[in-house]
């Protein structure tokens, strides 16, 4: 299985399930019978009192052995649907995982388009193992703390030319307990620590717990985190060693090739590119903007041209990540 990092660098992310991996000899991450034991001993799959016989034999038989074969028959003799359901998610999950060499071509497969028949959310937690072992050696908890916005969406506040980006469940998870609290009791707003240059360090003993917050406008040492995060993603999955540099404003009359990393700042590309008119609340929406140089790597047409990236939230403020578009849609080259 994974080691943890250097002695002198903390550890982070443990419940991701990276410490469960193991690696082929390429360094390819790799399912072990501990990690898809993990999925089987999650709460939506735990045993109660009111669990059916035929569900105990089945929740039995995959902790021994998490490899171990399901049949249609084994499902439908479930008395409760949902847990039918929720079984059939994680092994269509382990089928999918196991169609592919490594978590890392599993999650390209999905990056190219493959059908998947189990929820977007196990793609969020392929997304962030590949995320743990990519930032293994990193020293800077605001790379780390950066790169949780590709796997867990973010509730956006803008405010005085800051944009803070905090969890969104973690927010919501706050918001619901202040309105059980008696109103004198209540707090006027939820209260997540902002990760500054200056207190950056408290991140590593909170990294599970996902309860920091990250200023990412330009200029900030969030956004620049976030930038060195998507090189190092581009270059683990398509070895390209690529400069991505934060923008205020595209300006560039020979503009070729945009990739939106959330489909609400596709859309706003794709329109600004077209020459569509796009209004000032939609434009409000793109949080970042990138541009990405290389040097070699892309179509011929394309060589010496920047490839513009954006980000951004939707109307509720809300920010869903998909890096996978990173990965698929690129003007790479053939050869």
């Amino acid at each position: 299985m994974n080691s943890t990092p250097p002695a002198n660098r903390p550890d982070f992310w443990l419940t991701s399930g990276w410490h469960l991996c193991d690696r082929n000899a390429s360094g390819g991450l790799l399912p072990s019978a501990d990690f898809m034991l993990a999925y089987f001993h999650r709460p939506e799959l735990a045993l109660v009192d009111e669990s059916c016989p035929a569900e105990i034999a089945l929740h039995e038989r995959l902790t021994a052995d998490p490899f171990a074969a399901v049949t249609d028959e084994d499902l439908a003799a479930l008395s409760d649907p949902d847990i039918a359901h929720n079984y059939r998610a994680v092994l269509a999950f382990r089928r999918f995982i196991a169609q592919h060499d490594t978590l890392q071509q599993a999650y390209m497969a999905v990056a190219k388009g493959s059908t998947i028949s189990f929820p977007p959310l196990f793609i969020d937690q392929l997304a962030q193992i590949i995320l743990r072992d990519i930032l293994n050696d990193e020293s800077d908890p605001m790379q780390v703390r950066a790169a949780e916005l590709l796997f867990r969406s973010q509730s956006v506040t803008t405010d005085d030319g800051r944009i803070m980006i905090a969890d969104q469940s973690v927010v919501q998870l706050q918001a619901d307990h202040q309105r059980s609290l008696q109103q004198t009791d209540r707090p006027e707003e939820v209260q997540i620590d902002i990760l500054t240059s200056d207190n950056k360090q408290l991140y590593w003993e909170r990294s599970d717990r996902f309860d920091t917050s990250i200023d990412i406008a330009f200029t900030q040492p969030g956004l620049d985190a976030l930038a060195r995060v998507l090189e190092k993603w581009i270059a683990h999955f398509l070895d390209l060693s690529v400069t991505i540099t934060p923008l205020v404003k595209i300006e560039d009359d020979n503009w070729r090739w945009h990739v939106g990393l959330d489909s609400n700042s596709t859309g706003i590309l794709n329109d600004l590119y077209a020459g569509k008119t796009v209004t000032e609340p939609r434009l409000r929406e793109i949080l970042c903007l990138f541009k990405l140089s290389i040097d070699s790597g892309l179509k011929a047409d394309m060589n010496g041209q920047p490839v513009y990236l954006g980000l951004a939230m939707n109307a509720a403020g809300i920010v869903s990540a998909k890096p996978q578009n990173l990965l698929a849609n690129l003007p790479l080259s053939d050869a």
